[in-house]
């Protein structure tokens, strides 16, 4: 099992007038490449929270790099420090992909979630106003019978964008040796981080020219009979989705557990990316047949996204 370990402190970086003192951190066994920690990224937007910048272990300053945002960053590196001890494995992956010549070479910004508040930062808020008066009652009633603390009047989701758009991604471009252009800037999370990632390429197309949603959570909350949510999304995408031409976008989702209350509304992912203009070459929407709504199944088969987003 790998743990990841203080080893050593990074100068502090001038940045927009705030003090952002990053740390670096690796691991002893198993772990690939090098994380530059930022503990408490300060922000405007929201919450400050922790990023952290992960850099294969060739990374050099002279040759320039990919960049993919990810969200819910603590689970992606260290399953001995995340909560159900499972890991996406980015690093492993990453590394065992570029060494490979697989995909371009590229860098990990993963950005932590402050799980009290990761459904109000990471639900679409433009969606959501789609939904009648009437139809917004009755979600917001289902949602109190779900796990999720939510608030219409708290969603924070185009400021979260807004944080990684005007605050994290002017420090990473000017910190790292990366390009800036959205050709080379990719999106990626799951189930919610799913939602987010579809969010942020259909507002922000000339940031990221492309996105991964893994087992994406379409019903919102809990999936309940006449669920009014599902069909949101998909009128969002339909009339804000990027040109084709420029821009790809991934799905996938599982068949167990949560992931099974999606199966329902996959048909309508497939007819409004079509009916959009995208294709096999750009769109992907992919079932795996056994697979849950965890970690260990999205780890399974992150390399099959990463190749979509970063692939030669």
């Amino acid at each position: 099992m790998k743990k990841i370990i203080f080893i050593l402190f990074l100068p502090v970086v001038l940045f927009a007038q705030e003090k952002i003192e990053s740390h670096q951190i690796i691991s002893p066994e198993n772990f690939k490449g090098i994380i530059n920690r930022i503990e408490t990224f300060p922000s405007k937007y929201i919450t400050p929270r922790t990023v952290d910048i992960w850099l294969p272990e060739n990374y050099n300053s002279s040759k320039k790099y990919s960049v993919l945002y990810m969200h819910d960053g603590q689970m992606l590196f260290d399953a001995s420090t995340t909560w159900n001890k499972q890991e996406w494995m980015v690093d492993e992956v990453a590394t065992k992909l570029m060494s490979e010549g697989k995909t371009e070479d590229f860098i990990v910004v993963a950005i932590w979630n402050i799980s009290q508040i990761r459904h109000t930062d990471l639900y679409p808020k433009k969606p959501f106003e789609l939904l009648s008066t009437e139809d917004k009652e009755i979600v917001l009633k289902e949602a109190k019978k779900s796990q999720f603390a939510f608030d219409e009047t708290k969603m924070n989701s185009d400021n979260y964008l807004k944080f990684i758009i005007k605050e994290l991604k002017p420090y990473v471009d000017k910190k790292y040796a990366v390009y800036t252009d959205a050709q080379h800037t990719a999106i990626m999370g799951s189930s919610m981080g799913g939602l987010i990632s579809m969010y942020a390429i259909c507002e922000y197309p000339k940031v990221f020219g492309s996105a991964a949603c893994l087992s994406t959570h379409w019903v919102g909350f809990r999936d309940f009979e006449n669920n009014p949510i599902p069909e949101t999304f998909f009128s969002y995408m339909k009339k804000k989705l990027p040109n084709p031409k420029n821009h790809k976008i991934y799905f996938d989702y599982g068949t167990e557990t949560l992931d099974e209350s999606y199966l329902k509304y996959e048909y309508r992912i497939d007819e409004v990316l079509q009916s959009k203009g995208y294709t096999t070459e750009n769109y992907k929407n992919l079932k795996f047949e056994g697979e849950n709504h965890s970690e260990a199944s999205w780890q399974k088969r992150i390399d099959i996204p990463l190749q979509f987003l970063f692939g030669k």
